[in-house]
């Protein structure tokens, strides 16, 4: 299991890196870049709601701009691989008690979150690209984990 996420996670940053390349080659359209940065700070918290942590201050959807990007998908990155790597195989069963943004409560089982987590920034990169190709990019990144791991 903890191989598994890895090699995940390491896809992530290689297409939240891939996309946001396409981000800057664009213009930096304004939607691209409210959704990257929701992708982001949805990773910070899901962080802290895995670790058990009160939830970070600032919103779901904030207001941060390309320029940071880079340093936040390696950071993102590098605090999720530590996170995962200080884990044993029985802890992916463990149940991850958390709120919603509407302060709902909810508990999954940590992996089903870290899958969660994944599937998050591949749909969010998908909506990127559509708002990339709405703002006239001709061409975008292959992203797909197929295409990471060949």
């Amino acid at each position: 299991m903890k191989t598994y996420f890895l090699k995940l996670l390491n896809y992530d940053q290689f297409a939240n890196k891939a996309i946001l390349k396409s981000i800057i080659d664009a213009g930096e359209p304004e939607p691209a870049v409210k959704l990257m940065a929701h992708l982001l700070a949805a990773q910070q918290i899901w962080l802290n709601r895995c670790k058990g942590l009160p939830a970070i201050g600032g919103a779901l959807w904030p207001d941060w701009k390309a320029d940071t990007f880079e340093k936040l998908i390696d950071d993102n990155h590098t605090v999720w691989i530590d996170y995962i790597n200080g884990l044993s195989e029985a802890d992916f069963q463990n149940i991850i008690p958390y709120k919603n943004s509407r302060g709902d409560s909810y508990e999954n089982q940590l992996e089903d979150v870290l899958a969660h987590l994944i599937n998050h920034g591949t749909h969010h990169r998908a909506q990127i690209g559509q708002q990339l190709k709405f703002a006239g990019a001709e061409k975008l990144p292959l992203t797909d984990y197929i295409f990471y791991i060949r």
